[in-house]
């Protein structure tokens, strides 16, 4: 229980330090943001069906940080979640755990198409742990994976809501800390990093389906011409955001990933009998808080 208490007290102060926070419209720059705190608590007293108690409390901070002058733009979008579950049978384990940073630098060729150079940024904040197994063993951690790509390409951007962004020519580094996962992220065991060239496609949708709903969508693609090239990576994530009043939002999302050089654990009777490619798939539901500035 002081776990929880102290978990709900930096969430509060987290939001609270942004309460004098105010959107930032100078000549050339846009900069707004907003901070997320999901709440999903279930439990039971002298339930005759049964049932377990649980808590599960998420942090999410969204922001953007945009520039344009004349016909250049330069659009970065910071995204940092944590989020842990609690049960009684299994204390806490994480339940979200993602740091990205999206950069598009463009130069208007059309009125809706322009010249670009795009970077990208993926990792994770904390060790992650695959508990079918016993004991449990890790299966990620800070830099163990991380990703970073980047090329120039060219961009269709019709508003800040629908956009998509395509490099031929695009770089792109896996990056493992820890040498007992290299292998797993398909990287050679002697090496912390791995060097891939191809083409990517970013793309994001937002759409409002009806009065304070709003539906988004990011896709992200990587074909890597060295090795398989018909072997596409994807990561596609759902988002459904339902607006209760200022402050007060009820939040839903999927996200689905396909790299067929990340390998997952196959686990039989509590033992790993060896790894294989599959999709992974991460679900967050939760009614919470939400300050945006």
């Amino acid at each position: 229980m002081n776990k929880i208490k102290h978990f709900l007290l930096i969430a509060m102060l987290s939001l609270l330090s942004t309460a004098y926070a105010q959107e930032d419209t100078t000549k050339n720059w846009t900069i707004k943001g907003e901070n997320t705190f999901l709440i999903n608590q279930s439990s039971f007293s002298n339930w005759a069906a049964g049932g377990v108690n649980s808590f599960a409390g998420n942090l999410i901070f969204n922001y953007d940080f945009n520039y344009k002058k004349d016909k250049w733009i330069w659009d970065n979008k910071l995204l940092a979640a944590y989020g842990q579950t609690f049960q009684k049978e299994t204390d806490w384990r994480k339940n979200d755990d993602r740091i990205a940073l999206n950069s598009l630098l463009g130069y208007q060729a059309t009125e809706h198409w322009l010249y670009t150079f795009y970077m990208n940024f993926n990792t994770q904040f904390a060790n992650g742990y695959d508990y079918t197994t016993t004991p449990k063993s890790k299966i990620s951690g800070a830099f163990a994976p991380a990703y970073l790509s980047f090329g120039p390409g060219f961009a269709y951007k019709k508003s800040d809501d629908f956009r998509v962004n395509i490099s031929p020519a695009a770089a792109r580094f896996v990056f493992v800390g820890d040498e007992n996962l290299r292998t797993s992220y398909g990287l050679d065991a002697d090496k912390g990093s791995r060097f891939e060239f191809g083409a990517s496609l970013d793309a994001y949708y937002k759409v409002g389906i009806m009065e304070n709903v709003t539906f988004e969508n990011i896709l992200k693609l990587y074909s890597n011409y060295l090795e398989d090239p018909q072997n596409v990576d994807v990561d596609y994530t759902a988002n459904l955001f339902m607006k209760v009043n200022e402050f007060i939002t009820v939040n839903a999302g999927v996200q689905l990933i396909y790299d067929d050089n990340t390998l997952i654990p196959k686990i039989e009777n509590g033992n790993v009998v060896g790894n294989r490619p599959a999709l992974q798939i991460r679900q967050i539901l939760g009614a919470g808080i939400t300050y945006k500035f």
